[in-house]
């Protein structure tokens, strides 16, 4: 979760570290640091700080009143954190240095067995100062140098030493132009610029300054210095990087012009479905999706299809299934990936496993993929970063084209994921030949559409806002659908969670008699998604069983349903659309309604407590 960047080679190293984590922060802003070689002395300087919601800007003054002119064409590391192991404090704020404060390491991820090494390292009189796993790779480093070993050796040990899932960079005060770093699981990207070398886990903190990228892969190491830099494996055989391309500009990842980055992202919406559909159907009803590259015959003996994710990309993955079952008429279940990877399972013959998460690099889902290619059945990873960790685990891959999304609750990939697995449903329905001429050419027609729908439903989002408005005091939210109307309410009730910090639940429709209208009473708020479809009329009886009780009811409804409108105390008023495609255009006003109550509230949605944009530990 964690964002981590190393330059060295650069003329103002310190304050490129800080651009560069600005870049980054969405991964985690529970506190920020710096670490960098100062040559003259022979030392390192270390600037930490853990301010709720301004750790960076905090470091930038601190930095601002320091001489950095001692800092030039050196090696320097940094961090923004997501606390895992200790408390969001200065003292657990990386980087962290080793015993003699001559080695200095940041990292992201968890070192599973760093309790053992910790109890080991202190009976050999190491003294720590924070109560992070992270510390001992400095204090392990250490030892490994005092015996005669060379950085690069060290870490490449590390390897072996260190279970679960990381990355990591150190420098060393004797190597004041050299980082060291490795990785397993958890990303990391070297670029190579003019006359310095970056790395970061994030490729988004280092285009503005190249585009020659290389990803490290697992368990290698990089030596990495202002000339270039060396990749080894975990037993220190050097290795040829894999480079990586990117097709967006940094300046997508900006604000642009927005309050923050969640506006933004909201209004790129009709842009990213309309990017990701492109090329892949048209309106005969013909389908590619060429980087796939697994082919229409294989596709073809799937009997079944099992789609794995978490959070937003779970939601998404419900839509997935109903277009799979509904288009290419074959079974699809739907499974949370952090139970999945813990389940004694055997998938069955001729599943087709796709496994969704925005980054890529999501670990329960990784690990769901892991289990899933292991009993040899057809994989597909659906990511919106390409060369990400699922991306080089899966038979084939398709990506969202969202661009980067930087705001911590998905909004733009989550619609991008529901465009692309529907295109994906109907690509497989047509290996299957489970259409006829006449229903695929209605059906690309539908979903060929949704880009113009999105901009015609981003246009309603004055209206939303004043609906949301009204409800901004109010604590206890329901959130209500049925079939592809409860994905919908899932997303919605989510978002508000994330960003509000209130109590948002969501049910199936048919399921509040089972138990949850206990819960209605007056002051409740009810939020049903009341689109039309074959089960209009089931949902609102429900909405009557919801007013009966006292609660007041907000409805997604088709524009101009009067007859829907009459029945509610308030509406959120959406384009007409297909069922199964009513999931792209339904969430964009409940991603309004959350984003407006959050921001009445006086909460950074960018930046919402407790979570981080990317889940890289369990």
């Amino acid at each position: 979760m964690c964002g981590i960047i190393g330059i060295t080679g650069a003329q103002s190293v310190a304050s490129q570290l800080l651009e560069a984590l600005s870049l980054l922060e969405y991964r985690g802003y529970d506190s920020a640091g710096i670490a960098v070689v100062e040559k003259e002395s022979g030392s390192i300087f270390r600037l930490r700080a853990a301010e709720q919601g301004g750790s960076l800007h905090h470091l930038i003054g601190s930095l601002g009143k320091a001489d950095t002119s001692r800092f030039e064409y050196c090696a320097g590391i940094g961090h923004t954190r997501w606390a895992t192991h200790g408390a969001p404090t200065t003292v657990n704020a990386h980087p962290h240095f080793d015993c003699g404060s001559s080695i200095a390491v940041v990292h992201n991820g968890i070192i599973e067995n760093h309790h053992q090494l910790a109890s080991d390292l202190r009976a050999r009189g190491h003294v720590f100062s924070s109560e992070t796993d992270t510390e001992v790779i400095a204090h392990l480093l250490e030892e490994e140098t005092a015996d005669g070993r060379t950085m690069k050796d060290a870490v490449v040990s590390l390897l072996t030493t260190l279970r679960g899932a990381f990355a990591l960079a150190c420098i060393h005060k004797d190597f004041p132009e050299t980082i060291y770093a490795a990785r397993r699981t958890s990303p990391l990207v070297i670029g190579m610029a003019d006359s310095s070398c970056l790395l970061a886990s994030d490729v988004a903190a280092l285009v503005e300054t190249t585009r020659n990228l290389f990803e490290l892969g697992d368990d290698q190491v990089a030596e990495v210095t202002p000339i270039g830099f060396k990749v080894y494996d975990q037993l220190g055989v050097e290795m040829t990087p894999k480079p990586i391309k990117v097709g967006w500009s940094i300046e997508a990842a900006r604000k642009g012009g927005f309050a923050d980055y969640m506006s933004k992202e909201i209004n790129e919406q009709q842009v990213a479905v309309a990017e990701t559909i492109l090329g892949r159907l048209n309106e005969s009803g013909d389908s590619e999706l060429e980087e796939l590259e697994i082919d229409e015959a294989s596709l073809s003996k799937v009997e079944k299809v099992l789609l794995v994710a978490c959070g937003s990309s779970y939601h998404a993955a419900l839509v997935g299934r109903h277009a799979i079952e509904a288009w290419a008429k074959i079974p699809a279940e739907v499974d949370i990936a952090s139970e999945m990877r813990y389940r004694p399972m055997r998938i069955q013959e001729n599943t087709l496993v796709i496994a969704i998460s925005q980054s890529g690099e999501t670990t329960d889902t990784y690990h769901a993929l892991k289990q899933a290619r292991s009993q040899g059945v057809l994989t597909i990873a659906m990511t919106n970063v390409v060369g990400s960790l699922m991306s080089r685990e899966a038979d084939g891959v398709l990506y969202t084209r969202a661009g980067p999304e930087i705001g911590v609750a998905s909004t733009k990939c989550h619609l991008a994921q529901l465009s692309l697995l529907e295109c994906l449903a109907f690509h497989l329905a047509g290996a299957k030949s489970a259409l006829s001429g006449s229903e695929k050419a209605a059906i690309a027609g539908d979903i060929m559409n949704l880009p113009k729908l999105v901009e015609k439903t981003l246009a309603r989002q004055d209206q939303y806002h004043k609906v949301a408005e009204r409800y901004s005091e109010f604590r206890d939210f329901y959130y209500l659908g049925r079939r592809s109307g409860f994905p919908i309410a899932l997303e919605g009730a989510l978002k508000l969670k994330e960003l509000a910090y209130v109590r948002a639940e969501a049910y199936p429709a048919g399921e509040m008699k089972h138990g949850p209208i206990s819960l209605i009473e007056p002051g409740s708020i009810v939020v049903v998604v009341a689109k039309r479809s074959s089960l209009w009329e089931k949902i609102m009886a429900n909405v009557e069983e919801m007013k009966a009780r006292g609660a007041t009811v907000i409805a997604v409804i088709d524009e101009d349903d009067e007859e829907s409108a009459s029945l509610v105390d308030d509406v959120l008023e959406t384009p007409a659309v297909t069922e199964i495609c009513s999931p792209v255009i339904g969430v964009i006003p409940l991603q309004t309604f959350a984003y407006s109550i959050a921001k009445a509230r006086g909460h950074d949605v960018d930046r919402p407590r407790n979570l981080a944009k990317v889940v890289t530990v369990e």
